[in-house]
């Protein structure tokens, strides 16, 4: 199968083969001729699969053929959860368009609105958005949808979680009646399957893998670590193993902080990204990361979605989710495009909860190490179990570095269950 075959344009696949792609992805293939056919889709697909190109190709196919007018109003608008994936995507869409008379831009929350005002009136083509900012502009009479003929719903299971459904629901009632709907998400869960059902018609179901599926060869560690004494280990982690480039996740953003900071002092080049760091200080970082200036990325769990960063080795959870699905998208940083990566998570005692939940996700057991020196104390052995409802994503064995690893063992991670409006993370945008 080609890109040519899935009856792209040859601008199109002149951009294609310029950005360097060879072969369709399994969610392209099976999304781009739906797309073009113009039905409406229900994509299971999770980050770093090819999606964007999946819809974003056959959508400026789509609106180079129809009518343009003068004005250049938005006709295919692409909602995202963050800022970072917000961005992300439309400078894929830019990418793709290169060879295209379609223009596009991104508007998201954190930064001044002048800029992304200024362009939209210059026109557009292709919005990508998240839900808070467009309100926003659209509340301030700076914005009109009614010309949308697609709308993209991307990782809409992350929308849900981070509480932007009734967002969502407000944006659907500003867009036209007659549209092309899609919705990717990771996971088909009871909720996602209920948004979907009050705005796409007959919808194409397409899956990249089995549903709810993912399977990923990535080394997979667990350390059951002394509270007080993480951070020494992260460090002493990253210094033997010689780590060149570490994602690290904590749950909060005080956490990030501090963590950067002790690396920064341990003489490990860090930066911490999260909700409360500006659109501009997130980027700065995450641009050094990519370029080998910073060694460690420390990061929560929505500032990191939908990052894009090649061939990355290393991912530890400094803390484990109190969400499992969050593991499987944490973990799913590295080992991508058949390359190896490790994965390795650092559990105390009030943590032993979250990684049984883990483990039932996938179906798996995983075996924790106890380091001398590191152990958990007998005072940390918590009075009750973590959180209830809630299901993680299980490891498999990992070496603590890409040249020395235990065992490398193929799981199969299971996306689903009570996802959605019940549970609202803080909302960075």
């Amino acid at each position: 199968m080609t890109f040519k075959s899935l009856g792209l344009t040859d601008n199109l696949l002149k951009s294609v083969s310029t950005m360097g792609y060879t072969e369709p992805s399994p969610i392209q293939i099976k999304a781009i001729p739906l797309v073009l056919e113009g039905r409406d889709i229900l994509a299971s697909a999770q980050t770093g699969t090819g999606k964007t190109a999946g819809f974003g190709l056959p959508i400026i196919q789509i609106l180079e053929r129809g009518n343009r007018m003068r004005n250049r109003p938005v006709r295919a608008l692409i909602l995202t959860p963050t800022r970072e994936l917000a961005a992300q995507v439309e400078e894929d869409i830019r990418n793709f368009g290169v060879n295209s008379d379609i223009r596009s831009t991104v508007i998201f929350g954190g930064v001044n609105q002048n800029p992304q005002v200024a362009r939209l009136r210059a026109g557009v083509d292709v919005l990508v958005a998240t839900p808070g900012r467009l309100l926003d502009l659209q509340n301030q009479g700076l914005l009109s949808l009614s010309n949308v003929e697609i709308l993209v719903l991307d990782e809409a299971d992350r929308m849900l979680d981070m509480g932007f459904l009734r967002d969502i629901q407000r944006i659907l009632k500003l867009l036209p009646a007659k549209r092309q709907n899609l919705l990717f998400s990771a996971t088909f869960s009871k909720d996602i399957r209920k948004l979907a059902g009050s705005f796409l018609h007959n919808p194409a179901s397409v899956e990249a893998t089995p549903e709810n599926t993912t399977v990923e060869i990535i080394n997979q560690k667990v350390y059951r670590i002394d509270k007080a004494r993480k951070t020494e280990f992260t460090i002493q982690l990253i210094k033997e193993g010689n780590w060149k480039q570490v994602l690290i996740f904590t749950r909060t953003k005080h956490g990030a902080n501090r963590l950067s900071d002790k690396l920064s002092q341990a003489n490990i080049s860090s930066a911490a990204i999260h909700g409360n760091k500006s659109q501009n200080a997130r980027t700065k970082a995450l641009e050094g990361f990519k370029a080998g200036e910073i060694r460690v990325l420390v990061a929560t769990d929505i500032a990191a979605r939908g990052l894009d960063i090649p061939l990355l080795p290393h991912v530890v959870n400094y803390e484990l989710p109190n969400v499992p699905e969050d593991y499987v998208h944490r973990i799913g940083r590295t080992g991508r495009a058949g390359a190896g990566g490790d994965a390795i998570s650092l559990v105390n005692f009030d943590e032993v909860g979250f990684l049984r939940e883990i483990e039932k996700l996938i179906g798996e057991r995983m075996p924790a190490e106890i380091v001398k020196g590191f152990e958990p104390g007998p005072d940390q052995i918590p009075t009750k179990m973590p959180s209830q409802n809630r299901r993680r994503t299980q490891p498999r064995s990992a070496g603590q570095g890409s040249g020395s690893r235990n065992s490398s063992t193929k799981s199969k991670y299971r996306g689903g269950g009570n996802r959605g409006g019940g549970r609202n993370k803080s909302r960075e945008d």
